[in-house]
């Protein structure tokens, strides 16, 4: 076998293959016990059916096209090999010479990852906010834990703002009540925001027993979107009473013995999960500035599987489980169809090119993943998917996805080796040290993970295509 590479442009080529027919003498003889083994000729045995008589019964044709595709994904991954190329997706083949008892010749033009040359990034700067915690931030962390313990009693009066009211609802649509648009004993309360828009004037007012109808656009269910006539019944009235602010609520909502000893419990949590989110932030702008560095041609098929793989996600997984359409989300969020189609193709290069960049730098950088990096890295997945460890890793080995996550801590960790030699500063001129390796980790996956995941997926899937013509 000979072949050849034509380089169409930096992220396109074409293999020019020719095969002398006695290569294909496998693929040949494979074909013929095939047919063998799915026509029945008279006189002769299934399975025994000579090969002169498969040529004159069905005609050597057919056995060489059912030769020549056994064959050409092997010719096909020999010529990738042989000229040492990093292949995306699928190739389009082309047969353009076969001769019976001469010759094979075909080409295949195939996306590639392109050439990237990584500049020094050592002089990277950027700002991030700064770590601080007010007393106001203390006392409203104390408050939120304070609400969490509120206890609700029963009165008999008219509801108001913050009361706990229990409901029954309906709902109609052109008059007639929808199958899901009915529920009893409701909890709601006044104010939260959490239920239909209307339902706090609606029931303000109202004592256990009585009922009041307005009209709301409803959030989900087979009518969302749609307005409706809601009738609602309040059942039940119940005031909220917060506990006091004191030793004892220290006590009762937390290991501490004090309240100036729980006070500064959560002054730290709220200290501790700024500075991750400033581990984050400084992840994203570091990661845009070495992009903003180096010029990554982006190939177009796998930018047009990138669009369609996120459009499909957020209309058939994320919005599906709102009960919402694109339509309706882009009249939530205010964009036109047009824009919306700007932002997703931007993303999707900034994803393609984010995984581009840091897999080059895995290579530049030698890094290598541990065992250990990946079951930590396994575990943090497993806890953002709502599965146990045990679960996810039996999904991800199942669905062969082992080396997506071996890439993705691989991109991690090398962001993080940007990172370190950048320099951080907040926004009150200090620098930061981003030394903490378990945060630093975290939000490496984060950056990583928000720019590039489904990037990564569609590129490490069209990966697998190397070895299929």
């Amino acid at each position: 076998m000979k072949s050849a590479v034509e380089t169409l442009n930096p992220t396109r080529v074409r293999l020019t293959v020719e095969v002398p027919f006695e290569e294909l003498k496998d693929s040949l003889d494979a074909a013929y016990k095939k047919i063998n083994q799915q026509v029945t000729v008279k006189g002769f045995r299934k399975g025994k059916v000579p090969a002169r008589v498969i040529d004159q019964r069905f005609g050597r044709g057919a056995v060489l096209e059912e030769a020549v595709n056994d064959a050409l994904p092997k010719f096909y991954t020999e010529a990738v090999n042989e000229a040492e190329l990093n292949v995306l997706g699928q190739p389009e083949v082309d047969i353009t010479e076969l001769k019976d008892n001469e010759t094979l010749n075909f080409t295949a033009e195939v996306d590639v990852r392109p050439t990237i040359e990584i500049p020094d990034y050592s002089g990277i700067e950027v700002e991030v906010d700064a770590v601080e915690v007010s007393d106001e931030d203390v006392d409203k962390a104390v408050e939120d834990l304070r609400n969490r313990f509120a206890s609700t009693s029963p009165v008999e009066r008219a509801a108001e703002d913050g009361d706990v009211v229990t409901l029954d609802l309906e709902a109609k649509v052109d008059g007639e009540v929808l199958a899901d648009g009915v529920a009893s004993g409701v909890s709601y309360t006044i104010g939260s925001g959490e239920l239909l828009d209307g339902i706090d004037d609606a029931v303000k007012g109202l004592e256990a027993g009585a009922e009041a109808t307005f009209t709301s656009e409803l959030k989900g269910g087979s009518a969302a979107g749609k307005e409706a006539e809601v009738t609602v019944k309040v059942t039940q009235v119940a005031k909220r009473e917060l506990p006091e602010l004191d030793d004892d609520f220290a006590q009762l909502a937390s290991e501490f013995d004090t309240l100036d000893e729980l006070k500064a419990d959560s002054r730290k949590r709220l200290e501790s999960a700024r500075q991750f989110d400033q581990a984050t932030q400084a992840q994203e702008r570091v990661l845009e500035k070495l992009l903003e560095l180096v010029e990554v041609p982006v190939p177009e098929k796998l930018l047009e599987d990138e669009i369609r793989t996120r459009k499909h996600n957020l209309e058939h997984h994320q919005l599906g489980q709102m009960g919402l359409d694109l339509a309706k989300y882009l009249e939530i969020q205010g964009k036109t169809e047009e824009e919306f189609d700007t932002e997703t193709r931007e993303q999707a290069i900034k994803g393609i090119k984010t995984q581009f960049v840091l897999d080059e730098l895995v290579n530049k950088e030698k890094l290598n993943v541990n065992q250990e990096e990946l079951t930590e890295h396994l575990m943090r997945r497993a806890q953002s998917s709502g599965m146990s460890p045990d679960q996810f890793a039996q999904a991800v080995v199942e669905g062969g996805q082992v080396p997506m996550l071996v890439g993705e801590v691989a991109r991690g960790k090398a962001l993080a080796v940007v990172v370190e030699a950048a320099t951080v500063k907040d926004t009150n001129g200090e620098v930061i040290d981003l030394d903490d390796e378990d945060d630093s980790a975290e939000a490496a996956d984060s950056a990583e993970g928000e720019q590039g995941e489904a990037a990564s997926a569609e590129a490490d899937k069209a990966d697998e295509g190397k070895s299929d013509a």
